[in-house]
């Protein structure tokens, strides 16, 4: 069958581990100094590693693969490994929208007569979708349809969400274009001496006041590093922004889901290939545009 999974630039890996090391359903193994894929059937293809590469060696393809066997990966490598890895490996599928993958996986515990970690409970029936905030949460924005508002909720009167009679369009803090990472000039004028937000496809969509809280007053590049390819363009555009453009500060604004971690390793890289030294600051956004954390590294 043909589906989505991993899939490894041997030139690119440098043998460090961390995908190894967080890829608890037991896919990928450091074979002769290189990460390898050790078994399609283990491989979910959901991409979570692909974050935790500081090189930016692995990318998901389309291709012709054995279908992917929870049970089997639950019960030979999850459920052996104790209860923290059992609760990161359904975080993993919850955060993925991976229902039916869960829903397998809680069958497993059931069966082992394991209690389930905190927040999962029972079992879902076939077809039955949890509420939002009880048993299994609903996942990953990017992959799986929720809505913010909790079940029940009483809607409130439309005056009360009405905006102010002398309110009118809000300007945009937009100063430059294109803003795709893969279209920018990275030796355009308007970026020299700038402050850069380098966000994420999605934050602007999940932060209402995107424009006036984040972009004001910055440059802009947007990118996705799990959809997008050529990441190590990236990492070359924004190090020439860092040494030739002479950008002061570097903002990334994330979504929370690991695969999402990867514009900060692209941030950092650049920074590290740049001989200019400047400050970063990680920025981590919910769907609903909280912020879940905000640290300069």
């Amino acid at each position: 069958m043909k589906r989505n999974i991993i899939t490894i630039d041997e030139e690119l890996c440098d043998g460090c581990g961390l995908c190894a090391g967080g890829c608890p359903e037991g896919a990928l193994k450091l074979v002769d100094g290189k990460a390898r894929l050790v078994g399609d059937l283990l491989c979910d293809g959901l991409g979570a590693c692909i974050g935790t590469c500081p090189r930016g060696a692995i990318t998901v393809e389309h291709r012709e693969a054995e279908p992917y066997d929870e049970r089997k990966v639950m019960e030979d490598n999850i459920v052996p490994k104790g209860a923290a890895t059992i609760k990161a490996h359904l975080d993993h599928l919850r955060d993925h929208g991976e229902d039916g993958y869960l829903k397998t996986a809680l069958t497993v515990l059931e069966e082992r007569k394991i209690e389930p970690p905190a927040g999962y409970g029972s079992v879902p029936a076939a077809g039955a979708q949890a509420p939002r905030g009880h048993e299994v949460p609903a996942g990953c924005p990017g992959m799986k349809a929720f809505s913010f508002k909790a079940a029940g909720a009483v809607p409130a009167p439309a005056a009360a969400h009405a905006a102010p009679a002398s309110a009118g369009p809000q300007p945009s803090e937009l100063k430059q274009w294109p803003i795709q990472l893969h279209l920018i000039n990275p030796r355009n004028p308007q970026f020299r001496g700038s402050n850069l937000l380098l966000a994420a496809d999605c934050a602007a969509f999940s932060v209402g006041d995107f424009h006036s809280r984040f972009l004001k007053n910055k440059t802009l590049a947007i990118a996705c590093p799990k959809l997008d390819d050529g990441l190590d363009r990236y990492t070359d555009k924004l190090a020439v922004m860092i040494d030739e453009a002479m950008i002061d500060t570097l903002t990334v604004l994330r979504m929370h889901v690991p695969c999402c971690g990867g514009l900060v390793k692209i941030a950092q890289d650049a920074r590290a290939k740049a001989s200019r030294n400047i400050p970063i600051k990680s920025i981590t956004v919910d769907p609903e545009g909280n912020i879940l954390q905000e640290v300069w590294l």
